[in-house]
């Protein structure tokens, strides 16, 4: 079996020091689409150094995402097709506001193995922790089609029930169709993302987004309509990948109020709103 569920939880942690700059956070903003109108007050909170707030959802991508989810595959255990994976969820739980430029250690591990029959889930944790303690946790889950079934742990449901009523809010982004090209400098070099010929063998018509540019863009959507702009309100926010997006497609995001909390839906407009983000909640106070 390709995967061996055992070895890889067994594997000894991955540490090593990250760091990033003002750059890099400029460069991710943009990459999920900031900057849109330029000289507007609310977008220079993303794309002027002098000013710039961090988007919280820039953990997934500080010190290049390493390892991201391809070096995930490259752990003690796992060994698999990389035409097969899928990125399927992601949670982040913020310990503090993420600082424009710092330095910092990242420990990674494959925390659990799940067998969901046609497909094996790698849930990929990584805890970041600066000289003033933890700043992030990240967590990715990872589907890799065609390696389930060997009888292990199906693992929890992340099914919510979905939010009743009509949402407090709904936006419309649109994404360019350079949105991918420019997204994965910040460190997902992923070829589904950027070579066709490589997306045809792995089941797409063409190149579709990355996932974690998709999440950005929502968290961004959400602090700036809901949370006044404010990047420092945001406690945690995770999401399920239900489906696809491909550049030049644009999102409809749909927002309900609860208590501390703000539930998401997002789809793609032009596909009769199909189904991109699914059990989306952002935490915050």
């Amino acid at each position: 079996m390709p995967i061996d569920a055992a070895k890889a939880l067994a594997a000894e942690p991955r540490t090593g020091e990250i760091s990033w700059g003002a750059k890099d956070v400029l460069l991710y903003h943009l990459g999920i689409g900031a900057g849109t109108p330029a000289t507007d007050p609310g977008e220079l909170r993303y794309t002027l150094e002098s000013r710039l707030h961090v988007l919280p959802s820039f953990a997934t991508v500080a010190g290049a995402g390493a390892p991201g989810v391809i070096g995930s595959l490259s752990m003690p255990g796992v060994e698999v097709d990389l035409a097969r994976v899928l990125h399927g969820g992601q949670s982040l739980t913020l310990h503090r506001p993420l600082p424009a430029e710092g330095t910092a250690t990242a420990t990674h591990r494959i925390a659990a193995v799940y067998d969901k029959g046609k497909a094996a889930v790698l849930v990929m944790r990584t805890d970041v922790t600066d000289a003033d303690g933890p700043l992030w946790t990240n967590d990715a889950q990872i589907y890799v089609r065609g390696e389930g079934g060997w009888g292990g742990d199906r693992g929890p449901s992340v099914r919510r029930e979905a939010p009743a009523g009509e949402p407090d809010r709904t936006v419309e982004r649109a994404v360019r169709e350079d949105q991918a090209l420019l997204y994965r400098l910040s460190g997902d070099w992923n070829p589904l993302h950027a070579d066709p010929e490589f997306a045809r063998q792995a089941g797409f018509e063409r190149p579709i987004l990355h996932g974690l540019c998709t999440y950005g863009m929502t968290l961004k959507a959400v602090v700036d309509t809901l949370l006044g702009g404010d990047v420092t309100r945001v406690r945690a926010y995770s999401t399920r990948f239900a489906g696809v997006v491909y550049p030049g497609e644009t999102l409809r995001i749909r927002m309900w109020r609860r208590d501390g909390e703000v539930r998401v839906a997002v789809s793609a407009v032009e596909r009769d709103d199909a189904p991109v983000l699914a059990d989306t909640a952002v935490a915050h106070t």
